[in-house]
């Protein structure tokens, strides 16, 4: 198999193509589960073409806990069905699908209550264990086990003595969101999907009732196309209900946005071995190892404000230190906040007044021939939405097609990713490399960091670390431009990196080194430089003052203060 790249030039090919015949589907939006419905498709025979308004991932996908799990929480709700299939998919994405981009991670359960809680949660935690191997995929991770207080504050000497009389340690797993959609785009592109981000759909075609197609404006270079396509798939996420208004129907359903926001602080400033999870009244929330960092979330709340660039206020930031500082011994500060980044799940409305009780189920419609909809669930179980999105579409296309495959479909990275891990050392002897920068290369790229490793042959200097975000080397931006269609500035520092988040001047001090890396792949001349360094600065500044205000209202008008950027 082919290893897709996604260049400018594959973007230009990618829209003309998508343009020149009718495909058997149409998916739009390039979040998790709209690049899962387009490698869905497109190995099970069909022609497909995928469109994007912004950057791939740039919605809820890029702004999740980053964690894949079966969602504990939910067998206290009864949601057995959803838990058990999470943990299958959770499972086969460890094992098969992207060992190298989901790993293990354990967290630390502490209990407050003597007796009663023990046996409550450890029943509710061994059931999730049990669940786990009964698919047959949780063999790569460990059982939970119960420890006494003495043995929790040794894994977790941050905690308070006072704050447990004993703990829970379980496992799931986390990945890093947006590298994920990332891949999973190119390795639809890998088996002939079309794709191509910065394409936004500005209306739908008709004959009669039927949805025959859309209408698809490029963003980047101006112009608009007519994309043709038997089925048309609506996976805009917390667009859902905006796209479907294209149409002109009622949707059988509605999708209601809940905000959740995320603190990143440094490693040294929470001294434990493991994550935590902690109850709150409303909701859990997490304390998850990311690198050198710790990811600390997450909020619930209603949003019905901008959805593209969703705002933190100084109430959230505010909210989950309390809560947090409940547990822990030395209590953390805003200055001690490296980063914060929002993000809005994509619930099904109506079935609750709390967001935090709606349902993380997902629905597959067919309000109009012509055109699917699915909506809901969650980051884990993308592939299942996927599945059920092109059986859907399966019905309104008069073919013999063949059934889901993508259980036995790596991703690509996947294929070979032990096997270098194993000669990491000796990797590291023939490039010259640290072999904690192999580590690093292989765990983001699996094995395409050859691809990496061939432009530092290329350019030795690629093989430097940013002078300024010293965890990444600059042979990976310029690779974001070349290989992973990212082309802005934004789109490198937020998404294909996460120097935005990692970094106490959220990327500003970075975005010349990454533009001028970038500059020749994209053809940027000087004034595009500019520009690109000018509008991600605004983008920061917008995003720290809109932190400083005290509500949703004004940190909404505040975050609105940098519009997204547009070449000119």
């Amino acid at each position: 198999m082919r290893t897709a790249t996604l260049g400018p030039a594959q973007r230009a090919e990618a829209l003309a193509a998508m343009a020149e015949r009718e495909l058997d589907l149409l998916v739009v939006g390039g979040g998790v589960v709209g690049a899962g419905t387009a490698l869905d498709a497109v190995t099970r025979g069909l022609s497909v073409g995928l469109v994007e308004a912004r950057d791939w991932a740039s919605g809820t996908s890029s702004r999740s806990s980053k964690l894949i799990h079966g969602g504990l929480r939910y067998l206290e709700m009864l949601d057995f069905a959803l838990v058990r299939e999470a943990l299958k998919e959770r499972g086969l994405l460890l094992e098969r699908l992207a060992p190298h981009l989901v790993k293990p991670v354990p967290f630390l359960y502490p209990l407050q209550h003597k007796g009663w809680e023990r046996l409550y949660a450890g029943s509710g935690v061994a059931l999730y264990d049990t669940m786990s191997m009964a698919r047959g995929h949780g063999r790569g991770l460990p059982m939970h086990r119960h420890l006494s207080r003495r043995h929790a504050l040794r894994v977790a000497p941050a905690l308070k003595k006072d704050a447990l009389v004993g703990a829970l340690q379980y496992y799931d797993a986390q990945m890093d969101d947006a590298r994920f959609v990332a891949t999973l785009v190119r390795t639809a592109a890998a088996y002939g999907a079309t794709v191509a981000n910065r394409a936004r759909v500005t209306g739908f075609l008709r004959e009669g009732e039927r949805v025959v197609g859309a209408r698809v404006q490029d963003v980047e270079a101006g112009g608009e196309y007519e994309i043709r396509a038997k089925q048309v798939v609506n996976a805009t996420g917390v667009w859902t209900d905006d796209t479907q208004a294209m149409v002109g129907e009622r949707g059988q359903f509605h999708v209601r946005a809940s905000k959740g926001i995320h603190l990143v602080v440094p490693k040294d400033r929470i001294h434990s071995t493991s994550g935590l999870i902690l109850r709150t009244e409303k909701s859990v929330l997490f304390v998850i190892p990311w690198g050198r960092h710790w990811i600390v979330g997450t909020t619930d709340t209603d949003w019905d404000l901008d959805k593209a660039h969703p705002a933190a206020s100084s109430a959230d930031i505010d909210y989950l230190l309390e809560h947090v500082n409940s547990v822990l011994a030395v209590p953390l500060t805003r200055d001690d906040v490296q980063g914060v980044y929002a993000g809005l799940r994509p619930l099904l409305a109506g079935e609750s007044d709390a967001t935090s009780k709606l349902s993380r189920e997902h629905t597959v419609a067919h309000p109009v021939p012509g055109l699917v909809v699915v909506a809901g669930g969650k980051y884990t179980t993308y592939r299942v939405m996927a599945k059920d999105a092109v059986d859907e579409a399966v019905h309104g296309l008069d073919l013999r097609v063949a059934e889901c495959v993508t259980e036995d479909v790596p991703l690509l990275g996947a294929e070979g990713y032990r096997a270098l891990w194993n000669a990491r050392a000796r990797i590291a002897a023939r490039t010259g490399l640290h072999v904690v920068r192999v580590e690093h290369l292989l765990n983001r790229f699996g094995s395409l960091a050859e691809e990496v490793l061939e432009l530092i042959a290329q350019d030795p200097s690629l093989g430097e670390p940013l002078h300024a975000a010293e965890d990444y080397l600059r042979a990976e931006v310029v690779y974001a431009a070349s290989h992973e269609g990212a082309r802005h500035l934004d789109d490198v520092l937020t998404r294909r990196t996460r120097i935005s988040i990692e970094t106490f001047d959220r990327g500003t001090r970075s975005a010349r080194e990454a533009a001028e890396l970038m500059a020749p792949v994209l053809g940027w001349d000087k004034d595009q430089i500019e520009r690109e360094v000018e509008h991600y600065e605004k983008r920061v500044e917008a995003e720290r003052e809109s932190q400083r205000q005290p509500d949703d209202l004004t940190a909404d008008a505040a975050r609105l203060g940098a519009p997204d950027i547009v070449p000119l």
